[in-house]
């Protein structure tokens, strides 16, 4: 685990603009509500980590685990010396294989790190360094194959349709700190405003919900992959206070940005 800790910690500083995240933390965080709006591989490889409102998925050193896209929850990072993973969220698109077997029935599967799975991971992130974007998918679809045929056929049924919500949430993630009205939202998705509302609380959301959830999702993770300053990524955000940024944030994940950003810091 410590050459991939190592590979991906060089390839993280050296390039933000890449298919993969890098989480890391010194001190244990817990975090409500984590918003997974695509189908998401977690890699760890340093600490545990926990998830559920009873922690009821326990994910060691040397473990993966794919979430579905199919609600928030609640997670603790727990490290030993350092808690660290890798994140790769795969597109809607990249099941496509499995189009005639998607059901969106299963929230997650888990699993051990072999050693063809961190071979794959190694390939992938050296390989992330130089290919071009509209290639990433190529290497998404082969991590996923590799989960499929090492006996977790199950994965085929993490992911269904993406619903409208999810589909608004890409929209607003494209320009985050854009001022999104509901004529705006609407246009883009080619439905009326009337019609927009009532889709959405079918689905138990709101355009207002659904606005904030992206941009704290955002919030949260360049609080976890940057040290930017927070009142810059309450800005990059959408939001022009810092004090607003922090209390919704901590409405949302009931913890502030202030008090995430120091789980970074080793003593």
């Amino acid at each position: 685990m410590q050459e991939l800790i190592k590979l991906a910690r060089a390839a993280q500083r050296g390039d933000s603009g890449l298919p993969f995240s890098v989480y890391s933390s010194y001190k244990e965080q817990r975090i409500l509500n984590a918003p997974i709006t695509k189908p998401l591989l977690i890699f760890v490889l340093a600490g545990v980590k926990q998830l559920g409102r009873r922690d009821e998925i326990v994910c060691p050193t040397g473990s993966f685990l794919f979430l579905s896209n199919a609600s928030d929850i609640d997670m603790r990072n727990i490290p030993g010396d350092e808690y660290f993973a890798v994140l790769i969220e795969f597109e809607f698109s990249d099941f496509d294989r499995f189009k005639n077997k998607r059901s969106a029935d299963k929230r997650y599967v888990q699993g051990g790190i072999d050693e063809a799975m961190a071979k794959t991971l190694k390939q992938y992130i050296e390989w992330s360094l130089y290919a071009p974007q509209e290639l990433w998918h190529f290497r998404r679809e082969e991590l996923l194959q590799l989960i499929y045929l090492s006996g977790y056929t199950e994965v085929s049924n993490i992911v269904g349709h993406p619903s409208l919500s999810h589909r608004l949430h890409d929209i607003v993630s494209d320009n985050i700190s854009s001022d999104w009205s509901v004529g705006r939202l609407a246009e883009r998705l080619a439905v009326s405003e009337s019609t927009l509302r009532r889709r959405l609380k079918a689905e138990g959301a709101s355009i207002k919900s659904t606005v904030n959830r992206a941009r704290l999702g955002q919030g949260l993770f360049l609080l976890q992959t940057t040290m930017e300053p927070i009142g810059r990524i309450a800005e990059r955000c959408g939001y022009h206070s810092q004090s607003r940024f922090t209390d919704r944030f901590k409405q949302q994940f009931g913890i502030t940005p202030s008090e995430l950003r120091k789980t970074r810091e080793p003593d």
